[in-house]
């Protein structure tokens, strides 16, 4: 058995998991948990990143002797250091509205379908590219040396190496897809300097060790290497779908639900940018076809307003409300920002001249079967544009503990969904840094250990779709 320390950082939280492996085992356990809570300054919306580091070295703490250390984290946000390697201000937060208008301006420079072409990523107004060209006059930029992603800033002041690991620079909007390299032609026509930028670094590569203030901080006995993961989140989640074959879509749910497919290549076409989907890249070269959705981030927000009540309550309550009485845009960019949940549900609901939902249940019902149908339009979309067969829909993240929202996916995809793990993205993180130490082969080797050793749920669709099909013409206004 070896152990490895996973740092998972959501949107909401950050945690540091201990994967313990074996010939044929795997088990993970939570060391340490702790608190993301951005803050809003005069400047706008910022990540506390000291915040988040001394929790990891709290965590790394807790987890007591590792083989290896790995660092997961959301996508697209990222810091700036000057000369000497120090942090220029904390990183904005992806939420923040600095990017509002700045799409146009882009595309007045690089067309929306020539960027498409060349960068294969979808639509986002917080797209990394966007977030530097908002912030092309700032005197942070201007002096700014150096441009780490969240995750690899954390390696940094690890082990005072840095690097770009891949998965995550993908989702910048500024790597082709087709080669695992930058765009040039896209940087250097919006005067985007990508020497700022480290050298890319892919799932598996060495890191660096721990430093050895580091070591005094944790407790723990070097040499410590970290191992570079999937370092987008959702590229660790993918890697741990305990999948079959090839024939599967999977939905990574928490904060964001992201929908897709596992492919070799990028669907770069005309018809796939109009359906806003993203060609991402995953593990070994893998291309990670999905769409945004947003996600449990509904229902978060809902419950924060509401003084957090009891979840289970909660899912039960909103079981015994009459399917698809009502449903949202679950990607509309209206529910983008925090702030005000369910009476924006409520005004979507009005403006489409639906049943308003008023209680706390008749609007969790409204979120569930809205992100239901949303799974829905994405993986059959996804399959079409992709010429994928699709035989199951699995579920990982945190979203697979919800039952109900599983249950409603299978029903409106009809087509069986498998639930689990929970914990997607701490596995894959684990299970990258293990095959580094080669303790697992291959993905399919991966995905065949997390099969036999994680439980899993496997929901059956029940009835037909026709009602789905009546509620996706219904918000489409057709």
């Amino acid at each position: 058995m070896k152990s490895y320390a996973a740092v998972d950082l959501g949107a909401s939280s950050g945690r540091v998991m201990v994967g313990r492996v074996g010939p044929d085992s795997l088990e993970l356990t939570e060391a340490h948990r702790f608190p993301n809570r951005p803050v809003r300054t005069p400047e706008g919306l910022r990540w506390d990143i000291l915040s988040l580091y001394a929790g990891v070295l709290d965590g790394l703490r807790a987890a007591g002797p590792v083989d290896s250390v790995g660092i997961d984290s959301w996508a697209v946000d990222y810091g700036l250091l000057d000369a000497d390697g120090a942090l220029l201000g904390n990183p904005v937060h992806y939420r923040d509205t600095r990017t509002q208008g700045v799409a146009e301006k882009v595309w007045a420079t690089v067309p929306a379908a020539e960027l498409y072409a060349a960068t294969g990523l979808q639509y986002a107004p917080f797209n990394t590219l966007y977030q530097l060209v908002a912030a092309g006059s700032s005197a942070q930029l201007a002096h700014a040396k150096r441009l780490l992603l969240i995750p690899d800033l954390l390696s940094y002041w690890l082990t005072g190496e840095a690097g770009t690991e891949l998965t995550n620079a993908s989702t910048t909007q500024l790597i082709d897809p087709r080669t695992g390299d930058w765009s040039y032609d896209v940087a250097a026509r919006l005067g985007i300097d990508l020497d700022l930028f480290a050298p890319l670094r892919r799932p598996g590569d060495p890191a660096g060790l721990l430093r050895p203030g580091v070591l005094e901080e944790t407790g723990l006995t070097g040499p410590v290497p970290v191992t570079t993961v999937g370092s987008h989140d959702t590229a660790s989640a993918v890697a741990a779908v305990p999948a079959v074959g090839e024939r599967f879509a999977y939905i990574c749910t928490g904060t964001w639900s992201l929908a897709g497919l596992e492919l070799d290549a990028p669907v770069l076409t005309g018809a796939s940018r109009a359906a806003n989907f993203t060609n991402e890249l995953g593990l070994d070269g893998t291309v990670r076809y999905l769409r945004n959705i947003m996600g449990l981030w509904l229902l978060q927000e809902c419950l924060r307003e509401w003084g957090d009540p009891d979840l289970g309550d909660l899912l039960a309550a909103a079981a015994e409300v009459p399917a698809l009485r009502s449903v949202v845009d679950a990607g509309d960019a209206e529910f983008l920002a925090p702030g005000r949940m369910p009476a924006r549900i409520a005004d979507a609901c009005r403006a489409s001249g639906q049943p308003v939902p008023w209680s706390h249940a008749e609007i969790t019902r409204c979120i569930l079967d809205s992100l239901a149908l949303a799974h829905r339009r994405a993986v059959f979309q996804a399959r079409e544009l992709a010429d994928h067969p699709v035989d199951v829909v699995h579920i990982v993240g945190g979203g697979a503990r919800n039952a109900l929202l599983c249950r409603l996916t299978a029903d409106a995809c009809g087509l069986p969904v498998v639930a689990g793990p929970p914990e997607a993205a701490a596995l894959g993180n684990v299970l990258v840094q293990a095959r580094a130490h080669c303790q697992v082969g291959d993905r399919t080797e991966m995905r065949a250990l997390l099969a036999r050793t994680q439980p899993l749920t496997r929901y059956e669709p029940q009835g037909d779709t026709a009602a789905w099909q009546a509620a996706e013409a219904r918000l489409s206004g057709l």
